[in-house]
């Protein structure tokens, strides 16, 4: 039998973290005025006060400098697309290479207009391009896949990148798969005459390319406190036909999901202690009301074998309340039991 992973644990508002399902919160120094956008691997993707971008590993501080992401997204501004990013997601192949000359990919998503999508080779290779609604559509998740790097449009289009290892040519977008097929409903149990807002990830689980969609709902609309998720359907990207399908899956063939727009990660739920199989962990990974204060707002974990939702944690008074920082709730997998 393999050693157990260690729990899960998500990033808090204000720097600490929640071990799930424990409920222990620990402390580990960061670089003053460091503010956490995501996880890869076992690494914080940082941004600094001064708006340098670093992979660091908390515990054995091994960090890796990477290009400035906002230099290189202020580049592509026109007239048409102004103000400043809301969000970076940070993906890379797995395992990751913490040395120079190793490859990733952000999504870096800004004021609703536009999305970018940046190439990095550290320490300073960047190669930048827009992805527009005339162009590939809206962009909504990207994840590497057996080496490659994919993307996801908001239209249900998957697209792999072409590039070179050195960047040293303009990347190339294909489409491999260009339609939504027999999905594009909702799930039978939601009501058809309400409205969903959806939310798209992509990732990789168990040698599989999965498009997740969640389903939101909110009585008193969704810049109301109370938007909750109701709902979820996984796809499977079948690229073994000319072009590609999205077929529809109904396990996770026993591994457990956890989902986040600035990082998602599937392991076997076997080997991560306290992890149920086919399960999808979710957490509140949009903005909310300044208003709701409970960082645990609208997390939760979905059964796809029985269709039901339970909480993710309970709470207890050790976790902080949402304006008590600035870090975004993330998965952060520590690389043995702290």
């Amino acid at each position: 039998m393999p050693q157990a992973l260690p729990r899960p644990w998500l990033t808090l508002p204000d720097g600490t973290f929640l071990s799930i399902p424990g409920g222990e919160v620990h402390r580990i120094p960061v670089p003053d005025g460091a503010c956490c956008h995501g996880t890869v691997d076992n690494s914080l993707f940082l941004m600094s006060s001064d708006g340098a971008f670093s992979l660091l590993d908390p515990f054995s501080k091994t960090t890796l400098e990477l290009p400035n992401l906002v230099a290189a997204w202020q580049r592509e501004i026109d007239g048409h697309h102004t103000g400043d990013p809301v969000s970076y997601k940070l993906v890379a192949p797995s395992p990751l290479d913490l040395s120079p000359k190793s490859l990733a990919a952000a999504l870096i998503i800004g004021n609703g207009f536009s999305e970018d999508l940046c190439l990095i080779q550290p320490p300073d290779g960047t190669c930048s391009f827009r992805g527009t609604a005339t162009e590939y559509s809206l962009l909504a998740d990207l994840a590497f896949f057996n080496g490659r790097l994919y993307v996801v449009s908001e239209f249900h289009k998957l697209f792999i990148v072409e590039f070179c290892e050195n960047l040293g040519s303009n990347p190339s977008m294909n489409c491999v798969i260009d339609s939504f097929g027999d999905f594009l409903g909702m799930p039978q149990y939601l009501d058809p005459m309400e409205f969903y807002e959806p939310k798209q990830y992509l990732v990789e689980s168990g040698g599989k390319l999965l498009m997740v969609h969640r389903y939101m709902s909110s009585a008193g609309g969704f810049l109301d406190r109370n938007v909750q998720t109701v709902g979820f359907k996984v796809l499977e990207a079948d690229m073994s036909t000319n072009p590609g399908e999205w077929r529809m899956v109904s396990d996770l063939g026993g591994h457990a999901l956890f989902l986040g727009k600035q990082g998602s990660k599937s392991l076997p739920a076997r080997e991560c202690s306290g992890s149920q199989e086919d399960c999808i962990y979710f957490i509140c990974d949009y903005r909310c009301p300044l208003s709701s204060a409970n960082p645990l707002r609208d997390s939760g974990i979905y059964n796809m074998r029985s269709g039901t939702f339970r909480p993710l944690h309970s709470g207890t008074p050790g976790v902080p309340q949402r304006q008590a920082g600035q870090w975004g709730l993330t998965w952060f997998f520590p690389p043995e039991a702290v």
